[in-house]
């Protein structure tokens, strides 16, 4: 009887196990089934050459009721390609068999690596990805050229006296050491991006002369502004004048999107105008004990302080310093002013000899002031505020910027601060 219920059993199981069994059917890629793409063209912004790009990704969707087998996805340029694929975890140079069942989607993730040339400007490299169904999609990149400043891994690359120009973009990778008397001088129009965590770095008594000009500014950068890295903080370290730097003169220039912007020393001092510090991850201008004159600057979108002074010598004029950071809530008020540090174990402090800010705006989303001041006994604390516009100050008014949101401080018509500020 045993015998017989299990054959009876077994006989219900196996139509059912037959049909789970069976080999799901494919339309061969005979073109009657059209894939849809999530772009008409994987374009990526410029590339410099021999660096290697971010990865792109193509979503590929069947919409059809059709399960369809493509037989080959491989590159128009072939090896002689810039461009790599990476199509559901294969990278080879034709990926074969490629399954793709009905309403479903595959990734094909894109790179693209460029040989340099003799271009001075940036010039278009293409390929396409061909499927086997006929169908093609085309691939773009610019690259440009660039010259290199590359330290040693984990060590210090240690610079003479030069200029670096306009003629190709700068590509800083670690950490630049301009050395005791020594001058690294930086020409109008030149850029100079910066690679993950470097660092320019300015050593007692050497100089940094970067004289732009309106029309031909000079910009400390990322190495990365494709999409969103355009304008994300921290991708890079900072400009650093250690004790004593002096003589240094930054003129008609944007620092964007580092972590700490531009960071004096003890006895360092700064001459800086018509310029912009902007996107920083940690504060957009330290002073320590340093002399900096300021004038038309205008600093925005810093995480912490957007300028902290402690102790020194320092005047502003027709500066704004605009806190509207959108990323994470703020900590600190958008200027700090102090006369001490506090260290782990003690308390270093030094006068803060001057800090004028003159026909200046101080504005920002920070309702209890955007100006902290903390002094301890037995060192000067000298600051004033001629003229200025300052949210939690005397004079607390909106100056009515034009569109914050978009990075535009230009001040409405019957703004209550025309006049003062940064001058576009």
């Amino acid at each position: 009887m045993m015998k017989r219920i299990l054959y009876v059993v077994v006989l219900a199981v196996m139509p059912w196990f037959s049909l789970s069994c069976e080999k799901e059917s494919f339309v061969e890629d005979d073109g009657s089934v059209r894939l849809t793409f999530s772009c008409d063209t994987l374009t990526f912004d410029t590339v410099f050459t021999t660096m290697g790009s971010t990865t792109l990704r193509l979503t590929v969707t069947n919409g059809s009721s059709d399960n369809v087998m493509l037989s080959s996805v491989t590159l128009e340029g072939g090896r002689a390609s810039r461009f790599r694929l990476n199509v559901d975890g294969d990278t080879s140079l034709v990926v074969r068999d490629v399954e793709l069942l009905a309403h479903d989607s595959l990734f094909i993730f894109v790179q693209v690596n460029i040989n340099p040339n003799d271009s001075t400007t940036p010039f278009l490299v293409s390929d396409a990805i061909l499927f086997s169904n006929g169908q093609r999609l085309p691939l773009t990149a610019y690259g440009r050229n660039a010259r290199y400043h590359i330290a040693p891994d984990g060590g210090v690359l240690h610079l003479s006296s030069q200029t670096w120009d306009a003629t190709l973009p700068h590509i800083v990778v670690g950490n630049m050491w301009v050395d005791s008397l020594q001058t690294l001088t930086i020409s109008p129009g030149a850029e100079v991006h910066f690679a993950n965590d470097a660092c320019l770095v300015l050593e007692s008594t050497a100089r940094l002369q970067a004289r732009g000009s309106e029309e031909e500014p000079i910009v400390f950068t990322s190495l990365r502004h494709d999409g969103w890295y355009r304008f994300l903080p921290g991708q890079w370290g900072l400009i650093w004048f250690r004790d004593n730097s002096i003589g240094n003169v930054i003129d008609h220039a944007v620092v964007e999107n580092g972590i700490g912007g531009l960071r004096l020393y003890p006895g360092a001092q700064l001459t800086l105008t018509n310029s912009i510090v902007r996107n920083m991850s940690d504060c957009g201008l330290v002073g320590q004990q340093a002399t900096l004159n300021a004038r038309n600057l205008l600093v925005y979108d810093c995480l912490t302080s957007f300028i902290a002074l402690l102790g020194g010598n320092y005047e502003f004029r027709h500066s704004t310093f605009a806190g509207y950071w959108n990323y994470t809530s703020r900590e600190l008020p958008t200027v700090v002013l102090t006369n001490y540090m506090a260290l782990s174990d003690s308390v270093e402090g030094g006068d803060l000899e001057r800090a004028d800010f003159i026909d200046c705006i101080v504005w920002g989303s920070y309702n209890s002031g955007e100006v902290l001041l903390s002094f301890v006994d037995g060192y000067s604390s000298n600051h004033r505020f001629l003229n200025s516009i300052v949210r939690g100050g005397e004079r607390d008014e909106d100056p009515l910027f034009s569109d914050p949101a978009n990075d535009d401080y230009t001040l409405q018509e019957g703004s209550p601060a025309a006049g003062l500020g940064y001058e576009f």
